[in-house]
């Protein structure tokens, strides 16, 4: 089998039709977990007694397990405590706590970056804390974490390929469907599944710096 004879605009659907779920769930969970990862991150940064010890505590034990884990205890352990989700959420649930768990700690990073000064000033005014990081501190520690913060969504969206495992139609699952019917589709699925990865992940990095730059 030539390598453009696995291109038929059959195969090339079917793999846009698995990239479509992969950027589904990518958006999805970049959603949530950047929200999650800023509050988790302003509370370890606020550093509450008790709160903070507990948030850093499964923060570390969350980062220190395997994503694949993860995927794996959101689709099936969960069911057995009565929590089902299907294949689509599940892969999304598992996506959002892994990496919340990591965005909090460059959220964390960056509030440190901002002066001391800053907060106090804001409570000087009269500022509540919500306000404080709302309007004062997260506004300048942002343009300090966009980097990592990209670097990490790029990361979610290649680490989504894992949910293959629970049989999430993502890209890699399609593209295992198509070689499986033919082992001499190997190599050019790989390719096309390169290519695809490239463009989304190439691209987010170009709009990151164009953001930077702005910003």
């Amino acid at each position: 089998m030539r390598l453009l004879e696995a291109y038929t605009w059959i195969n090339i659907r079917f793999l846009l039709e698995g990239l479509w779920v992969t950027v589904q769930v990518a958006l999805v969970a970049i959603s949530f977990s950047f929200i999650l990862g800023i509050v988790l991150g302003v509370l370890r940064h606020i550093k509450v007694p008790i709160i903070h010890n507990v948030l850093t505590l499964t923060i570390d034990i969350i980062r220190n397990l395997p994503l694949m884990l993860h995927i794996f205890i959101a689709y099936f352990a969960l069911p057995q405590i009565g929590i089902r989700l299907n294949v689509f959420w599940a892969a999304i649930a598992a996506l959002t706590v892994f990496e919340s768990a990591m965005i909090s700690e460059i959220v964390r990073a960056g509030l440190k970056s901002v002066p001391k000064g800053q907060i106090e000033a804001g409570q000087s005014t009269g500022l509540n804390t919500m306000q404080i990081y709302g309007e004062i501190v997260l506004p300048q520690a942002i343009k300090t974490m966009l980097p990592a913060l990209v670097s990490q969504f790029i990361s979610l969206i290649k680490d989504s390929s894992l949910a293959t495992m629970i049989a999430l139609p993502d890209l890699t699952h399609h593209a295992k469907v198509i070689y499986s019917q033919n082992t001499q589709a190997v190599l050019p699925i790989y390719l096309a599944m390169a290519v695809l990865y490239f463009i989304i992940c190439y691209g987010l990095s170009r709009f990151s710096k164009n953001l930077e730059t702005a910003y």
